[in-house]
């Protein structure tokens, strides 16, 4: 007799399983460094196009020459420029930052909103952004779709789409609220130590034995997981990722 056709394993039991196996490795956090929703709101806008080590370098010094929103409502364009420039495209962030601090003095009592639907108001600050901040300084669930959770929703099957909304809308329904902060900043994290762009290192993935986009599960004589071991097999890969030596952990958003 032929064998009973195998579950088929769905976007939600890879989502849920990815979830579980990333916990193992990494923390919830935001590598990003920051004491309060004011700083991780100008920091997260100055991480376009940088590293989080290049933001890192510059934010001790300018937030304590520019300690809250009304302080950095009123800077002069041209210090701040100096300060912020090596993130890159500094003439345009630091008008940025200038008119975000100034617009949550107007609109919002100097204090950073904790409603996404304020947040996507002030300059500079759109969907990631905004998820970000919540997630982090707020502790709100949040689904932060950057460059890195955009290649790893699509190489795991989560989502066929490139619109960082829809892959919002569609990885959120398959987890609960309280996991959607934590997956999105463990997916950040696994983007830029393993899953990377131009050269993933499956071997070396925690999720290779049932990503879609593996290129190393067949070599091992593996099979894609069945539904029912994808909700048991959860201790796989436990431990901790092997970094290359001379790697660096920061990486461009």
């Amino acid at each position: 007799m032929p064998e009973p056709a195998r579950p088929r394993v769905t976007a939600k039991d890879r989502a849920r399983l990815a979830a579980e196996r990333l916990k193992t490795l990494y923390p919830a956090v935001s590598e990003l460094a920051h004491t309060n929703p004011f700083q991780m709101l100008v920091a997260t806008i100055l991480s376009a196009q940088t590293t989080d080590r290049s933001v890192n370098s510059v934010t001790p010094a300018l937030f304590a020459r520019y300690p809250d929103a009304a302080a950095l409502a009123h800077a002069n364009p041209a210090e701040v420029e100096a300060m912020i420039k090596p993130t890159g495209f500094f003439h345009v962030k630091a008008k940025t930052i200038i008119a975000a601090s100034a617009a949550l003095i107007e609109r919002f009592h100097g204090e950073v909103p904790p409603r996404i639907e304020d947040l996507v108001t002030l300059p500079g600050v759109g969907r990631k952004t905004a998820n970000v901040v919540l997630g982090v300084a707020f502790g709100i669930p949040g689904f932060a779709v950057d460059t890195h959770v955009k290649r790893l929703t699509r190489r795991l099957a989560l989502t066929k789409s490139t619109d960082p909304v829809k892959i919002e809308a569609e990885v959120t329904k398959m987890l609960p609220p309280e996991e959607w902060t934590g997956f999105s900043l463990r997916l950040i994290l696994h983007g830029r130590r393993i899953c990377l762009a131009r050269t993933p290192r499956c071997p070396e993935c925690v999720l290779n034995d049932f990503c879609p986009s593996s290129t190393v599960r067949a070599k091992g004589g593996r099979r894609p997981l069945t539904a029912t071991a994808a909700r048991v097999r959860l201790g796989h890969g436990r431990g901790t990722v092997r970094k290359r030596p001379g790697r660096r952990p920061g990486t461009h958003h």
